[in-house]
């Protein structure tokens, strides 16, 4: 590799990071609707406190630009037509950015749906299936948290059927870090206390045992 092609990839890097750091959730709450939805709900900058704050539709915007964050960045090798790095390494860049984002005091969002944005662009197959798993748990109970957990696990499983062993080991890595993320989550499934979106079976199931007490 020589030091045109050094410069370029730390260029891409630089980029990738950048683009996960853009706090959407922020952004969106702050210019839009004059809220900072770091002071409600969970704190948390994602798609679900964004909706459960802001709504519907301020949700669906910032889940789309924080998948995006994560297919443009892995996409990077394309539009620079530099092949010289497995693209989800560019994918893995915006991850850390979301997560660790210089606009947000180095902090951010549990990285699911950047994650999502990074199969997308890398493996639509994979994505549609995580997706697919994710929208089924979520209409059954009603638990964002839950469903994105156990759709980043069966995805690593499946990554384990094709013969991408980068693919693979990251896959794990970034799991173990989004139970890792929804730690206090775990805690509150565990406990019955879990937040849970106002629609689903889950969520019918909890409003009809509270009407009963």
């Amino acid at each position: 590799m020589n030091s045109n092609n050094i410069e370029q990839v730390i260029l891409m890097l630089v980029i990738a990071y950048l683009l996960g750091a853009i706090p959407s959730g922020v952004w969106i709450g702050k210019g839009f609707f004059h809220i900072d939805i770091r002071r409600h709900g969970s704190g948390n900058i994602g798609t679900t406190n964004t909706y459960r704050v802001l709504g519907p539709i301020a949700g669906t915007i910032v889940m789309a630009m924080d998948i995006s964050k994560g297919a443009i960045a892995t996409l990077l090798p394309f539009f620079f037509h530099n092949f010289t790095i497995n693209p989800l390494v560019f994918g893995l860049a915006a991850i850390l950015g979301h997560t660790f984002s210089v606009f947000d005091r180095f902090k951010g969002g549990k990285a699911v749906a950047t994650s999502a944005g990074m199969l997308l662009a890398y493996k639509p197959s994979f994505f549609f299936l995580a997706a697919g798993i994710w929208l089924l748990l979520v209409l059954l109970t009603s638990m964002v948290s839950l469903a994105s957990m156990v759709a980043f696990t069966c995805t690593t499983l499946a990554t384990f059927f094709i013969n991408d062993l980068f693919l693979s080991i990251l896959a794990i890595v970034l799991t173990i870090f989004i139970f890792y993320r929804h730690r206090s989550n775990i805690g509150r499934i565990m406990n019955g206390t879990e937040s849970m979106v106002p629609f689903g079976l889950g969520n019918l199931i909890r409003k009809h045992q509270q009407s009963k007490e």
